[in-house]
């Protein structure tokens, strides 16, 4: 991942996102998203804040935009890299070697632009940012880009407790194996909590087939699901019926309690783990309150706070040219973000929660003799989708939009990457 040490987070108080004149969001579906900070930097551009945008898609921000790069999902770090250039250029900084040959387009220039005439900026990267194949490099850019304007690195943090993840070390120790290598080389056993991999994942293709090979699938949640794969279902509580520590994306720890009792018999997942790990002789499994959970592994404000940092030690790489096929982009809907509101059904309701569609470009559209609501077949790598097509003018050439985490598009493999579009 390429973060050393440190822990990514926003950078800065949120409080502060509205004393920036100069912002450059890399890679997110901001409305949706992060609701409450694009309302931070809507109110900032309406007292003068210049906000730049690097993006697979022009979505609507509902404010003010000095500066846009739109391309496909493979160009960002090349966007990102000619930025950097351009800004260099400005400031007499030093390059990498790596971006020696790279000329900015004139998107590019423009934001660059844009951005060295501030005082006070920041780049921040998004969910897509993070969940792009090419993650590594867009943060060592963004890195650099920061360093030469003198300015501060943000990540948006894709959830509401990552940060609180990496406090806990949810994260390969000792020599683990992260969540991709332990589905592409199937386990004998996997324990899943919290979590609809066929929904969650990056890959729920690879997910589900890692799951159903295994020997034994055992599945903590508070939902009845999982029919395919699981061998035991042990219901435990939701986070809203028990306690525990949310950390934001500016590092602030916040304590929670149950707003009701757990559900007749359920028990929250916690003591469900320690019961097992207890069974097991494992260490480390003594908690006998939420306190000593937190205790555990939850470090003192001063201690988090000398955690966060986005610096990387990744070296930048010559990014790669433009293709010349398709690519998907995925977003993750509001209201398909996690098995809660998926099964709520006024949620469900709403525009937010309709089914997916393939969104394109009008020239992907005319080329395929398309009309408005054909029947198309999306391949990506093993798998496929059949959607109602639709021409979308926030999509550029070569992109085709699927939404993520749906019933629909759960067979497709990634959340970018090259894919296939033919009339079903």
């Amino acid at each position: 991942d390429g973060q050393g040490a440190g822990i990514a987070w926003l950078g800065m108080p949120i409080a502060e996102l509205q004393t920036l004149d100069r912002v450059l969001v890399v890679g997110s579906f901001l409305r949706k998203d992060h609701p409450l900070l694009a309302q931070r930097l809507r109110l900032a551009a309406k007292h003068g804040t210049k906000l730049c945008v690097v993006n697979p898609i022009d979505d609507d921000w509902l404010m003010p935009i000095a500066g846009k790069a739109i391309a496909q999902p493979s160009q960002m770090p090349r966007l990102l890299a000619e930025i950097v250039v351009a800004c260099a250029a400005k400031s007499g900084a030093t390059l990498p070697p790596a971006l020696a040959d790279i000329e900015a387009s004139p998107p590019a220039q423009a934001i660059a632009d844009t951005l060295g005439s501030g005082k006070n900026t920041a780049i921040l990267l998004g969910n897509l940012a993070e969940q792009h194949r090419d993650a590594s490099q867009l943060l060592a850019l963004a890195q650099q880009l920061a360093d030469v304007l003198g300015g501060k690195l943000g990540c948006l943090t894709e959830s509401a407790n990552a940060v609180g993840a990496e406090l806990a070390q949810a994260r390969p120790q000792h020599g683990g194996l992260n969540a991709q290598a332990m589905l592409a080389d199937p386990r004998k056993a996997y324990l899943v909590l919290h979590a609809e991999p066929e929904f969650d994942c990056a890959n729920p293709l690879a997910a589900r087939a890692a799951l159903e090979k295994a020997e034994l699938c055992v599945v903590l949640s508070p939902f009845m699901h999982a029919a395919s794969y699981a061998d035991v279902l042990l219901p435990v509580a939701p986070f809203t019926e028990t306690a525990g520590t949310f950390v934001n994306c500016e590092g602030r720890a916040q304590k929670f309690n149950g707003v009701v009792k757990p559900f007749a018999a359920t028990r929250p997942a916690w003591k469900v783990l320690r019961v097992l790990g207890s069974l097991l002789k494992l260490p480390g499994f003594e908690a006998e309150s939420i306190d000593d959970v937190r205790a555990s592994m939850m470090p003192a404000q001063d201690a988090i706070d000398a955690k966060l940092a986005n610096r990387t030690a990744v070296a930048i790489t010559a990014p790669a040219p433009a293709g010349n096929g398709i690519e998907r982009v995925a977003d993750v809907p509001i209201y398909f973000s996690d098995a809660i509101v998926r099964r709520s059904p006024p949620l469900q309701a709403t525009a937010d929660a309709k089914a997916p569609r393939a969104r394109m470009h009008r020239s992907l559209f005319e080329s395929l003799g398309l009309a408005e609501g054909s029947q198309v077949k999306v391949k990506q790598g093993r798998g496929e989708a059949v959607l109602s097509a639709i021409v979308d003018p926030a999509i550029p050439p070569g992109v085709v939009g699927v939404s993520a985490a749906h019933p629909s598009t759960c067979h497709l493999e990634g959340m970018t990457g090259a894919v296939t579009v033919e009339r079903a």
